[in-house]
């Protein structure tokens, strides 16, 4: 395939407006998927109780939905890196709205998981195919200040469905699962309208060739996997989500141990869910630090070729200690059992400033997420630096896989621990155990990333020179 010279009947880049809506689109819809995410586990207790099963029955489903949604973001990717990505995009929203949809109408165990699995097939193309139309309008200047945008709404996403689960789901917990399905479906509408990105318009070589009637033809094949996997640097931002997706999914446990200090001290199970799930939202909170990393990984960047990675390496390294004294400082909640939803916010909110202890859990917490939330916007940006436009969805895909694998695997093994460790550390207490070694895989992360930065200079210019060729064959 070729640069080929196309007809000029669409306008270039389209108008500044139409290009920002479609952007804040993309972005929006990638938290959603992390929305759907978030609703479950927040609500275990409830499920399980509707369904008469043991709670570690519904860890179980989002393990499924991490290695399914997963999965089926490779075989999207694929495809998005050969045709027309929105037609994708639109479908995988249908889909996941389709499944969100059946799980709120289920009415057992089996059918619940049968839907879950259903949207877990949808929200792999939001994420695999949406990142590769972003990077399609990001500038390798500013890509990781943007991506860190397109990582902070996946991660605001799991705080909404983390906030949405406990508020609306505390008494029926069918209730946020229709919402998100109707929201679903306004979604798919939104994406008639945003503009159709070309592939490669953001690339310093091939920004003057498409300005002047080029098309960017290449497209991926099978032939092209070896040489995407004999990328050094991508061999490493793949593994490194092996572990680091490990202690990001059994985070997911949060609002569960949260709630569980709330029932060791007293109160309703209906009044720990709540309480639970606004903790865990405000202990999260330090994640809009992303941008943060993602200024500081641009700056770095344009530094040293290795900054993007050191900038991730030194984040989760760091964090590694402040994790686990967030599991072990000692809080005291104190809340009006059986009051409503809102007075129980009110109090979880006023404790911030009233109970010392949780004033410094959150601060910790704060200090904590800020610091991993550097390994997000480096880590996209990273994939699309190294990568050329069509390679980019697809490597972003298999890294989503490998994540989807470490992520399920925090999130069932560590579900699996707290039982075992019950036998030795009365709940709560088994929960911060649980966790807190759970965390202790950022440090092999933190090493991988180190790698990644040794080796990415090269596959820079790499990339950088073959667009280069490309664009000369214009001429």
């Amino acid at each position: 395939m070729t640069l080929s010279r196309g007809g000029m009947t669409r306008a270039w880049g389209g108008t500044p407006l139409h290009r920002g809506y479609s952007v804040v689109v993309f972005v929006l819809l990638a938290s959603l998927d992390n929305v759907a995410i978030g609703l479950v586990p927040p609500l275990y207790g409830p499920i399980a109780d509707g369904f008469e099963v043991p709670q570690r029955l519904l860890g179980l489903v989002t393990a499924a939905t991490f290695v399914v949604s997963a999965a089926a973001a490779v075989g999207w990717a694929y495809v998005g890196d050969r045709a027309n990505r929105k037609p994708l995009l639109m479908a995988g929203t249908l889909i996941w709205a389709v499944g969100t949809g059946g799980s709120a109408l289920a009415g057992d165990y089996l059918t619940f998981l049968i839907a879950q699995v259903v949207a877990a097939v949808g929200l792999g193309a939001v994420g695999s195919v949406g990142f590769s139309v972003v990077t399609d309008l990001i500038s390798p200047r500013r890509r990781g200040l943007v991506m860190s945008f397109w990582g902070l709404s996946q991660g605001v996403g799991t705080l909404a469905g983390t906030l949405v689960a406990g508020l609306l789901g505390s008494v029926d917990w069918r209730r946020p699962f229709l919402l998100l399905a109707v929201v679903g479906l306004a979604a798919t509408v939104l994406y008639l309208f945003t503009y159709d990105i070309r592939r490669g318009q953001s690339e310093p070589e091939l920004v003057d060739a498409l300005a002047a009637g080029a098309e960017y033809d290449y497209r991926i094949s099978r032939a092209d996997l070896p040489r995407i996997l004999a990328r050094r640097t991508n061999r490493w931002l793949v593994l490194q989500g092996l572990t680091a997706q490990a202690a990001f999914g059994s985070l997911v446990w949060l609002p569960v141990l949260f709630a569980e200090r709330a029932e060791a001290q007293g109160l309703s199970g209906a009044t720990a869910v709540v309480v639970g799930s606004v903790f865990a939202t405000l202990f999260q909170l330090g994640g809009v630090f992303s941008i943060v990393g993602g200024l500081v990984g641009d700056a770095v960047q344009r530094r040293t070729p290795r900054g993007r990675g050191l900038v991730a390496a030194v984040g989760v390294l760091a964090a590694v200690p402040l994790y686990l004294v967030l599991f072990f400082v000692p809080m005291r909640i104190d809340v009006p059992d059986g009051a409503s939803t809102g007075a129980v916010v009110a109090a979880v909110l006023a404790s911030v400033v009233t109970e010392p202890t949780v004033g410094l859990s959150l601060l910790t917490a704060l200090f904590a997420l800020a610091l991993t939330s550097a390994n997000s916007p480096n880590w996209f940006a990273l994939i699309a630096d190294v990568n050329p436009p069509e390679h980019r969805g697809t490597v972003y895909s298999l890294g989503n896989l490998v994540n989807g694998v470490g992520r399920a695997a925090g999130n069932g093994l560590v579900g699996v621990s707290f039982p075992v460790l019950q036998a030795a550390f009365p709940p709560p207490l088994n929960y911060a155990v649980g966790l807190a070694a759970f965390q202790l895989f950022f440090v092999p992360t933190g090493v991988m990333y180190w790698l990644a930065a040794r080796h990415s200079p090269a596959d820079i210019v790499a990339v950088r020179a073959l667009l280069h060729e490309r664009a000369e064959r214009l001429e």
